[in-house]
């Protein structure tokens, strides 16, 4: 099957091991969070369909169509949802946008956002209340993490001022807090708010159960979690809730039939055809079927795993290094509970060290992390080995040395950022 990768004997992922990832040259890889390096059979597929076009140039569209309708399908799984509900996209942004500028905005609507949030899921609202007389009204996203019960009354007390969208992240960036999404969702429906979440912190590590949120929609990047390129995403839209939308955004595919003059004879190009309904009327232009080809192998892989399983690793790295760092005087962000907690292991470093400084003596060792506003944020995947734990605190004990020897050694940092 086309970028399916099965031609390489070494297919079989398992967790705990990196032998799909031969080139990689981190001992640690922890920055799935921000960027995931790529395996052989993401590159194969990629190759396979760059070969496929080479040999047969427009011949070769139409097995590669297929493949992205076996991608929907894959990403249905994810969530929980039914293929025809999901759109392909180029990322979490474009997924967000185009939704934004199909809601009929009426003057004087409310948007919710959360500050702590990425921009990802607060510029495209932002633009919507400039341009069509919205208001947006902020809470705290941290206050889930720190107060979830206070947290909800908030949220209760501006649902019931009247809100027409909620928008908020299933995993927040910066902690890795899990967000209550069912408890929001039945807020939201209740208050018949359309509810809007940003999944690209969970999508490919942790469950995401469209439905059992009761989102409307969901928007997701490729490069994180799900272990694809940057170019790609998907988008989820409520069945329910597409006949309301009138989308502003739309190309010659995002029409009913829209591709019927190239390839079923003449007399059929038109421009009066209805558009699609639901979510494949953002799907309105040709894809970058490479990032796509790829996209569908690293989703087979975790599924083929069962994202349970990779929570459960992932969850066991994280509870073996946690300790490690608090001892060390690190303070851990991550969830007491476990329903709050997510691939990501964010922490502050101990008084007098820069985390910026730490990230780049600890790349020097091998161990790759990411710093988003000032924390070190620890996310590690289904092919990091729990064995690597005790080298990734080895690492830490002697990047902590030089920054309080001042003995950083400047050849070493550089080679660190040549990689970063």
């Amino acid at each position: 099957m086309l970028g399916s990768g099965s031609s390489l004997p070494t297919a079989v992922p398992r967790l705990g091991d990196r032998a799909l990832f031969p080139e990689l040259e981190a001992r640690a890889y922890l920055a799935h969070a921000a960027i995931s390096p790529v395996s052989v059979v993401v590159q194969a597929a990629i190759v396979e369909l760059l070969t496929d076009y080479a040999r047969r140039g427009v011949f070769a569209f139409g097995a590669w169509a297929e493949q992205r309708f076996e991608l929907r399908q894959s990403f249905a799984c994810l969530l929980g949802v039914e293929p025809s509900a999901i759109a392909l996209t180029p990322g979490t942004t474009r997924g967000i946008s185009d939704v934004a500028l199909a809601i009929p905005w009426r003057s004087g609507d409310r948007i919710l956002c959360f500050r702590g949030e990425f921009p990802a899921n607060v510029t495209p609202w932002q633009r919507v209340a400039e341009r069509f007389g919205v208001e947006l009204v902020w809470l705290d996203a941290d206050a889930f993490r720190l107060d979830p019960p206070a947290a909800l009354a908030d949220l209760d007390r501006v649902l019931d001022g009247g809100v027409r969208l909620v928008a908020v992240s299933a995993v927040e960036f910066q902690t890795g807090f899990r967000l209550p999404l069912v408890a929001i969702g039945e807020r939201c429906r209740t208050h018949g708010a359309f509810f809007a979440v940003d999944a690209v912190q969970a999508c490919g590590v942790v469950p995401t159960e469209a439905r059992a949120w009761q989102a409307d929609f969901v928007a997701c990047g490729a490069h994180k979690w799900l272990m694809g390129l940057e170019g790609g995403g998907l988008l989820y839209v409520r069945p329910e809730r597409a006949e309301e939308l009138v989308p502003a955004t739309a190309g010659w595919l995002s029409h009913e039939h829209g591709a019927d003059f190239l390839f079923r004879g003449a007399g059929r190009l038109r421009y009066d055809r209805p558009l699609k309904r639901g979510a494949e009327v953002f799907e309105g232009a040709t894809l970058p079927a490479t990032v796509f080809a790829g996209l569908g192998t690293s989703i087979r892989l975790l599924l083929e795993l069962g994202i349970d399983a990779i929570e459960g690793h992932v969850t066991a790295y994280l509870d073996r290094l946690e300790p490690a760092l608090v001892g060390r005087g690190f303070q851990s962000l991550r969830a007491v509970e476990a329903a709050g907690r997510s691939g990501i292991l964010a922490v502050v470093p101990p008084a007098g060290r820069d985390p910026v400084a730490l990230q780049r003596e600890l790349a020097a060792r091998g161990v790759i992390t990411s710093v988003p506003d000032g924390l070190l944020r620890f996310a590690p995947h289904w092919p990091n080995s729990l064995a690597e734990v005790p080298e990734v605190v080895a690492a830490v004990d002697a990047a902590l040395e030089a920054i309080s020897r001042g003995s950083t050694d400047p050849s070493a940092r550089a080679r660190a950022l040549s990689r970063l």
